[in-house]
């Protein structure tokens, strides 16, 4: 290599060398807002005011093992004094008349299990500002609870068995139909707040008697977390659930990386049910109906949003 070509070799090494940047600060594309969900059992136990609650007399309750969650509504909103409808509005599922009223599309809804991003959207899409609250619409739940079998025929009981719930806890959700986890339900209908259908997992060897059951909470039963009910209330029947951010979401319009928020919900003994004969277990007579426990309350019972990047 003669001296020319190897001094301009020399240069265009240094210069290039001068040049780099770090990883870190090369673009890696537009900067989204991702949501994500978490279930804890530990969390809390609310009423509808946001206050810890205990037990009503005559009553039980379970924490099930949630599977899935959906939601029709996220909403960021600035403070306790924002009317619902006036924050942000992230995010709203898809609505059909198909039932003969304005429902939920169930089935075109958004469905995210624990620590799965379920939604994202580019953080440019979110107006600069602080937000203290999130406000959230929950749907759909899918999740795992224990019951005993009693009275059956030739059998007697089935002590501590496993089922699957899917509960809907919208304002109203048009439903072509249900699959829990095996069997399928056929609905082609609307179904108000608190519907569910119960699919029973039974032990060995009685796998061949589990069967599909649907049921109906109270209307009005549900509880719906909204600690801002005194400044800021929500629809009736809607199951609009409120949670103060752990620490305020201050949007810049500057952001460089992706915003991830986790919505913890508290699953405490979220699953209420009136305890005919007082035992705290979920009891279901095949003989005498009459006696089963009655299911009344499906409702998250609390949220904390928090945020982070990643």
């Amino acid at each position: 290599m003669n001296r020319i070509l190897f001094l301009s070799f020399v240069l265009l090494f240094a210069l290039s060398a001068c040049q780099r940047v770090d990883d870190d600060d090369i673009p890696t594309g537009t900067p989204e807002l991702h949501f994500r969900f978490q279930f804890d059992a530990q969390q809390e136990r609310l009423n509808n005011l946001g206050q810890v609650a205990t037990l009503p007399s005559g009553h039980a309750a379970q924490t099930p093992i949630f599977q899935k969650l959906s939601v029709h509504v996220l909403d960021l909103t600035p403070n306790q004094f924002t009317p619902y409808g006036e924050g942000f509005l992230v995010f709203k599922g898809p609505e059909t008349n198909a039932g003969g009223a304005q429902a939920i599309n169930f089935d075109e809804a958004l469905v995210g299990a624990e620590n799965e991003v379920f939604y994202s959207t580019e953080l440019a899409n979110i107006p600069p500002g602080t937000y203290e609250y999130a406000r959230v619409s929950v749907s759909y739940q899918l999740y795992d609870i224990k019951f005993n079998l009693r009275e059956i025929p030739i059998v007697g009981e089935l002590l501590q068995q496993s089922g699957r719930v899917a509960s809907f806890v919208g304002y109203n959700t048009y439903l072509t139909e249900i699959q829990p986890k095996d069997k399928t339900l056929t609905v082609m209908d609307d179904k108000l707040q608190g519907f569910w259908a119960l699919e029973l997992d039974l032990d060995p060897p009685y796998q061949p008697y589990n069967q599909l059951f649907s049921g109906e909470a109270p209307a009005g039963a549900t509880t719906v977390v909204n600690p801002l009910a005194s400044t800021s209330g929500i629809p009736a029947g809607s199951c609009v659930v409120t949670g103060k951010f752990s620490e305020p979401l201050v949007i810049t319009g500057d952001e460089t990386k992706d915003l991830f928020i986790d919505l913890s919900f508290s699953i405490n003994q979220s699953f209420e049910w009136i305890d005919m004969d007082s035992n705290g277990q979920l009891d279901f007579y095949l003989e005498n109906t009459a006696q089963s426990d009655q299911i009344v309350d499906m409702g998250l019972r609390g949220l904390i949003p928090s945020w982070k990047t990643e």
